[in-house]
């Protein structure tokens, strides 16, 4: 199995096999994150020697609904003892969804050295490897982080609105009951605040696991998804794409596709989502 993932992506640099992490996993340059929907998830069993990045505790704000600043990115850097050239690898469950968010997070802090173990929990215990419960001991690091940029790859409610009125593509990545109204939520779970149904005018709705092989969560290859992006819904590498689900972790999953596997030179991730969008008032809604 070669070191990387190459299926015809435009940066097959993003993933690694569970294969090469099995190899790595000793590598002192190398820090495995597990990334989880549930906290409950890491202690039950995780690869040796990975740590945990909650998505909720470690990534958003304890009071503002927003991402942590320089100095708590920094902290948390320190804490994982990760240092600015230190190869990070991000996996979890749900096909690593909430990898993905995280991974896209800590682009927002510019630590662009990270890659996906491609199939992410699913793929590794599928293949009967080694779990543990001990957690690592790992020596702090003095990382400092650069101020976090929301220009390049996130989006605002306002900017949305702009984005829409000037005729710019959406994606809308949750599934077709959630996108047509039916659902104000994923199917078996709580309803997180929206109080209206439907899409964001104009968003093609991709659901994020048309991308995936369900029996290993492993991404389809570039052909499949170009197949499926770029034919099927006539996006185009050079859009200026907004994607969007319900809190902001489907859609990161579709960025990395459309940005990593694809090679789409402008995408950006509305986290707000319909959370925020189903709440707010006077702004468009489809069904």
């Amino acid at each position: 199995m070669s070191e990387l993932v190459d299926r015809g992506y435009a940066y097959p640099g993003a993933l690694v096999s569970t294969d090469w992490v099995s190899r790595h996993l000793d590598d002192p340059n190398v820090r495995l994150i597990e990334s989880n929907e549930s906290p409950l998830v890491y202690p039950s069993g995780h690869i040796p020697g990975a740590v945990e990045v909650d998505w909720i505790r470690d990534l958003n704000d304890p009071i503002n609904r927003d991402y942590l600043d320089r100095g708590g990115f920094s902290a948390l850097m320190q804490r994982l003892g990760v240092t600015e050239k230190t190869t990070l690898v991000f996996y979890g469950d749900k096909s690593n969804w909430w990898a993905c968010y995280a991974f896209w997070v800590f682009q927002l802090f510019g630590h662009t050295n990270s890659r996906v173990m491609d199939g992410g929990r699913l793929k590794w215990e599928f293949e009967g490897r080694e779990l543990t419960i001990q957690e690592p001991r790992i020596a702090a690091s003095n990382y400092q982080s650069a101020e976090r940029n929301d220009e390049r790859i996130r989006i605002f409610r306002q900017q949305v609105m702009d984005h829409l009125l000037a005729g710019g593509r959406l994606v809308d990545v949750r599934s077709p009951a959630e996108y047509h109204g039916e659902l104000l939520h994923m199917s078996d779970y709580p309803n997180e605040g929206a109080v209206r149904g439907g899409h964001i005018p104009t968003a093609n709705n991709i659901p994020w696991a048309e991308a995936v092989h369900p029996h290993d969560g492993t991404f389809r290859p570039a052909a499949e998804l170009r197949r499926l992006y770029l034919q099927e819904h006539d996006l185009k590498a050079d859009d200026d794409l907004v994607v969007y689900c319900r809190i902001g972790e489907r859609s990161s999953h579709t960025w990395f596709v459309l940005r990593y596997l694809l090679g789409f030179g402008k995408v950006r991730n509305y986290d707000g989502s319909w959370v925020e969008w189903g709440n707010l008032v006077g702004v468009p809604i489809e069904r």
